[in-house]
């Protein structure tokens, strides 16, 4: 038990360095640092830190620009919290396929995976994930030009930035409601 505690703490470590090159941009080096913990926590046979490392892996190679891959981790990811019953990592995928289908230009289908993963942030009482996921809604909805649903979207997502006081949030959502408004011709509500 204490071999496998210890090689867990290994993994987890390694998996934190990987987060802290991410943070810094260096994303050669993250993905290093998730494949030595998601090989470890094979090894150990931790599901719940192999789907971890793997959706952590599926947000670098988003983040580099590398959709199909991005899918492919989040995939695997999220098959293994589905497998675990591990909700919050299921519906963290799922905004991540929202995200990378999204950036795809797959549109109806970010719309898909983000309005499952605002079902299961509403479940679980998770608001900072409600709001994250309205917020791309938002986005997605407008990236279609329908900004009347957009704009609906955008406006429960600043409700809910507002309750958690998300000033970061709050102001992305102001900066694409205004966004919308414009593309709507409504140039006076844009400004506000």
């Amino acid at each position: 038990v204490k071999k496998l505690e210890k090689k867990q703490a290994i993994y987890i470590t390694i998996g934190n360095l990987g987060n802290a090159y991410s943070s810094m941009g260096n994303f050669s080096k993250s993905i290093v640092y998730y494949e030595q913990a998601l090989a470890i926590a094979k090894e150990i046979g931790d599901k719940q830190g192999q789907g971890q490392q793997l959706a952590s892996l599926g947000i670098v190679y988003d983040r580099l620009n590398d959709y199909h891959k991005a899918i492919e981790y989040q995939g695997q990811a999220f098959a293994i919290a589905e497998e675990i019953g591990d909700k919050r990592g299921k519906g963290n995928c799922l905004g991540n396929l929202g995200v990378a289908y999204n950036n795809l230009g797959d549109y109806s289908k970010a719309i898909n995976y983000h309005e499952q993963a605002l079902v299961i942030a509403k479940e679980i009482g998770d608001k900072n994930s409600e709001g994250h996921q309205l917020s791309s809604l938002g986005t997605s909805y407008g990236n279609l030009g329908d900004y009347r649903n957009a704009i609906k979207y955008h406006e429960q997502a600043l409700v809910i930035a507002g309750e958690i006081g998300d000033k970061r949030g709050k102001g992305n959502c102001l900066g694409n409601l205004g966004v919308s408004y414009n593309y709507l011709g409504d140039y006076r509500k844009a400004i506000d």
